[in-house]
């Protein structure tokens, strides 16, 4: 029998790039593909309008929000922070797209994953800040992936998370640590007031949190478990939970 639901539809945050003079809206296909594959649902690029953008028109029509990871970082204007490091790649017009859908999508009921830069972005939007240069605070492991390494190297697990015993992750897991890779440089330095904490490298550092309170799905994490998620069943169970958040929500904005 062909089953005569049909899947959900989930945003995707772009990020803005410049390609032969050219600006382009622009998403990873492997954000893309995990939508497809994991979470059985259709994506739909985001584009990066800031305030042009309709949010509560968009809000009305997807099932789901997902925030990527990218190459660039939150500008530290927006968390107070110093001025980054010369040579860090911004993206403004995402950061005014990103910024205030996140919050006004988790308070919609909107289900939310957020994931590396999306991390981030979560942290700050709920009035968090980051440490732009994990390595460089003492105490904390590098984070960020060797280049030297081809993708499949850079994206193996490479170190320990260890769950909050009393969060979310912990409960649909099951799991009480786990294996994660890491590519990452910037970090959560102060936790929003919102935020719970999820996990924790060996280092202390935060890996993924929840929105205290939220309706429904609103997490995040530093990794990247949209990496071959097929072959990984703990990443695989995140998009899982994410999906069956975006299905439920479906079908209730459907009545």
């Amino acid at each position: 029998m062909i089953n005569s639901t049909p899947p959900p539809l989930i945003g995707v945050a772009g990020c803005r790039k410049n390609i032969d003079g050219q600006d382009f809206d622009c998403a990873g296909r492997k954000y893309t593909l995990a939508i497809e594959q994991a979470c059985e649902a259709v994506p739909l690029i985001i584009p990066t309008t800031g305030d042009a953008l309709d949010r509560k028109s968009l809000l009305a029509r997807v099932d789901g929000l997902l925030f990527t990871g990218s190459l660039s970082n939150v500008e530290p204007h927006h968390y107070d922070g110093e001025k980054s490091q010369e040579g860090t790649l911004h993206d403004p017009h995402r950061d005014a797209t990103t910024l205030p859908l996140i919050r006004e999508a988790i308070s919609a009921g909107v289900p939310v994953f957020c994931i590396c830069r999306g991390f981030q972005e979560i942290n700050v939007a709920y009035g968090g800040s980051l440490h732009q240069q994990v390595h460089q605070v003492p105490g904390m492991l590098d984070h960020r992936e060797d280049s030297r390494l081809d993708l499949h190297a850079r994206y193996a697990p490479v170190h320990a998370i260890d769950f909050n015993p009393d969060g979310y992750f912990n409960r649909f897991t099951g799991l009480k640590t786990a294996q994660v890779n890491s590519l990452h440089g910037q970090g959560i330095n102060r936790l929003a007031d919102d935020l719970l904490w999820e996990a924790k490298a060996p280092d202390g550092i935060i890996e993924a949190v929840s929105v205290k309170d939220s309706k429904t799905f609103a997490a995040a994490v530093q990794w990247h478990p949209e990496w071959k998620v097929m072959d990984n069943p703990f990443y695989l169970s995140l998009f899982r939970e994410f999906a069956a958040a975006c299905r439920e929500y479906m079908d209730k904005r459907k009545k």
